[in-house]
């Protein structure tokens, strides 16, 4: 009796403190509008002939109780027919619509006492709205049994899940991808606090295990290896295919639907998520039935993409996108304020941060990461089996900060709470959870290549063949030795002695093509169009020479890997270093590298797209330092330093993901480190591959059909897919 008395009093009270908040908005929202009035002269609330002051504070309450309550009733169907509203007109249709609302609501007064004009409306409902949302926000911030009810609310539930509860008993398992954030790096946060969810979790027997990327070090190769278990033929970020004539770009559309469909086809099965899978925020599916802001669904067309569904489904709240709104222009001033500091102290490496960098950023950190969390915690929720999610927010500031730092040690604060936060969700979903944190790479610190030696890699190969060269290359060192170099071996060629039959070994093209010169971090890459197969060192000298030499001995480049007609492949570098691949260890010029180097070049030279040149920029193990070929002094991409170490942070309750004294080596060994866990979890996860059928889809060959349950295509495009543009 005693309980039950209690249980209905803690009812009513809880009743009564919704009430008073929906009092306080609804009384905040009518001073608000008055205001309003008073200041816009196409606004009123008053008839014709005036009004009293209480009249005239009744029609704005009557106004404003209105608008909030279309508000509710309304504007979640808005934003659900927003789903197939093309992106572009989106952010005019959503004031449009709201100052539409605002319209019905004053129309709904008795005696037509409130009008507005249209462009008027607009901007009352935007700031009524913006009201309303912070203050019922500031009301709930901290109270705490109102955020549980809101929980409770989603699940279904009048209570936290009890852990004895054996309903739902078989755990999901939740993979947290904090991009670009490394071994090094995660324990330096750690141990400097700014990271105490995690520093809880390691203290509570988490394992911290350091895993080696494969020789691209970024997140196209390393995520499509993870989710689909293959990244093979992936030789940097971004790459020129001689046999399509495409120039593959891992964070396109058309590229990301092209990677993974390769690599459905070469594993034979949809992904690290076919089973009641979620992905959120990925370059990937993973092959997830429950996909947003996934980029290999970009490419998708018709009714049948939801990978913008996210964005809706987060800022149907209005809170949500006031929160967002007020953080993303706090985002944009600290982005300001921070790179106008580090101008003003001359603070170095430093690279350009203006332009529309700011709002990049701020998307990056703020709008990305509120949508992908809020996905997760409506996933778990939902009780789903396996989500995987990407938090972008470090990679883009370490790019342009440096990944150590002030300014990247605010964004690894914020992901804590963020993970922190998702922690909590887990407690009241349906089934418990397993967390898993891991990163797809890390990145290393330096000068860029151009700010050292005064030219990029584009520039230094195009002095190699004799190619013009703006003004200010010619006048630096590095571009002066190698026109030099490359003007004394056209002569020695031009004076080549005959051969036998009377003519020079092979005669140069009369007009060969520019090469394509490529960066990805601090790897390079250059292929010549012209050439349909991959160019062997011996017809790479004939044509230019002087290249090979200039870039092998070039102080900011670490090794050069080309084809060989006579060795297979080699391996050049400084000091007339040249040691064939088949014979090449982690000691020699890849020594500096450390363990794996040789594997992982190795590896990539066996690919059917690597470039005729792979580059990789030189690395101070001093200075852990690297030079990277794009405008990044946090970079990522090639070998040398933090860059190739990431981490997986697994619960104890899991298996471990290595036995004692061996490596984790490569993304592909990480998804299947996964896969494993999974069916720990869950059982057997059967990949699409076996449970469904292959077939003739209008996505083209191999498109997987599930015989169990409804997916979206594991190739997800309805029609064309649109090629990426060779820029």
């Amino acid at each position: 009796m005693g309980d039950g008395r209690w249980g209905g009093a803690e009812r009513w009270r809880s009743a009564g403190r919704t009430l008073v908040r929906v009092l306080v908005v609804w009384a905040v929202s009518t001073l608000t509008m008055l205001l309003l009035a008073g200041l816009l002269p196409d606004f009123r609330l008053q008839s014709a002939d005036g009004d009293s002051f209480t009249r005239t504070a009744l029609t704005a309450a009557t106004a404003a109780g209105a608008f909030g309550l279309l508000g509710a009733l309304v504007w979640p169907l808005i934003v659900r027919a927003l789903l197939l509203v093309p992106a572009l007109v989106l952010g005019l249709l959503v004031f449009f619509l709201n100052g539409s609302l605002l319209l019905v609501a004053l129309w709904l007064i008795p005696d037509g006492r409130g009008a507005a004009a249209p462009e008027t409306a607009v901007a009352v409902a935007a700031v009524m709205s913006a009201v309303a949302s912070a203050t019922s926000t500031a009301l709930a911030v901290r109270d705490d049994d109102a955020y549980r009810r809101r929980l409770y609310r989603l699940t279904g539930r009048t209570r936290p899940r009890d852990p004895g509860d054996t309903a739902g008993s078989v755990p999901g398992t939740v993979f947290l991808q904090l991009d670009g954030v490394g071994h090094h790096v995660l324990r330096g946060a750690v141990a400097d606090g700014l990271m105490p969810t995690v520093a809880g979790w390691l203290e509570a027997g988490h394992r911290l295990t350091p895993w080696r990327t494969d020789w691209s070090s970024q997140t196209g190769a390393s995520q499509l290896g993870i989710l689909h278990g293959s990244n093979e033929d992936v030789p940097a970020f971004r790459w020129y295919e001689k046999d399509t004539g495409r120039l593959m770009v891992s964070n396109r559309p058309a590229s990301a639907v092209e990677l993974q469909r390769r690599a459905v086809r070469r594993t034979g099965d949809g992904g690290l998520l076919t089973v009641d899978g979620a992905s959120r925020g990925n370059l990937f599916s993973g092959g997830a039935d429950q996909l947003a802001l996934v980029l290999s669904m970009a490419a998708r067309r018709g009714r049948r993409n939801r990978s913008r569904a996210g964005y809706f489904a987060y800022f149907s709240d209005p809170a949500n996108a006031v929160r967002t709104a007020g953080s993303l222009v706090a985002e944009c001033v600290r982005e300001v304020y921070q790179s106008t500091r580090a101008r003003l102290r001359r603070e170095a490496p430093r690279v350009s941060r203006g332009g529309t960098y700011p709002f990049v950023r701020a998307f990056a950190t703020v709008v990305e990461r509120d949508v992908v969390v809020s996905a997760v915690m409506g996933d778990m929720l939902a009780g789903r089996t396996a989500v995987y999610a990407d938090l972008v927010a470090y990679d883009e500031v370490a790019h342009h900060s440096g990944p150590h730092g002030r300014d990247t040690d605010q964004v690894l604060a914020r992901l804590d709470r963020a993970i922190a936060l998702i922690a909590t969700v887990a407690e009241h979903a349906p089934r418990p959870y397993r967390i898993v944190l891991l990163s797809d790479h890390g990145q290393s610190p330096g000068e860029t290549f151009e700010s050292v030696y005064g030219l990029t890699l584009k520039d230094l190969v195009r002095a190699g063949c004799g190619l013009p060269v703006p003004r200010r290359v010619r006048r630096t060192r590095s571009g002066s030795e190698a026109r030099d170099a490359a003007r004394d071996a056209l002569r020695s060629v031009l004076h080549r002695p005959l051969d036998e039959s009377g003519e020079t070994a092979r005669e140069l093209p009369a007009r060969p093509s520019e090469p394509v010169v490529l960066a990805s971090g601090n790897l390079g890459l250059v292929s010549f169009p012209d050439v349909p197969h991959r160019m062997t060192r011996e017809e790479i000298d004939r044509r230019h020479p002087a290249l090979l030499r200039t870039l092998a001995h070039h102080p900011g480049i670490g090794f050069v890997l080309v084809a060989s007609a006579e060795h297979g492949s080699v391996v050049l570098a400084r000091g007339g270093v040249e040691v064939p691949v088949a014979e090449l260890t982690d000691d020699g010029p890849l020594a500096v590298f450390g363990r794996g180097a040789a594997r992982a070049v190795r590896r990539t030279d066996g690919f059917p797209h690597v470039a005729d040149i792979m580059i990789n920029s030189m690395y101070d193990p001093a200075t852990g330092n690297v030079h990277a070929f794009e405008e990044q002094i946090g970079s990522h991409g090639g070998l040398g330093g933090e860059q190739s170490h990431a981490f997986l942070l697994s619960p104890p309750d899991l298996s471990p993901p290595v036995g004692a004294g061996e490596e984790l080596v490569g993304a592909e060994q990480v998804h299947r480190v996964l896969r494993r866990w999974l069916r720990e979890s869950s059982g057997p996860q059967v990949p699409l591959g076996r449970a469904g059928s292959l077939r003739e889809g209008p996505a083209g060959p191999l498109e997987i059909s599930p015989s169990t349950h409804e997916t979206e295509s594991v190739l997800p495009v309805d029609g064309p897919v649109p090629q990426d543009k060779n820029h």
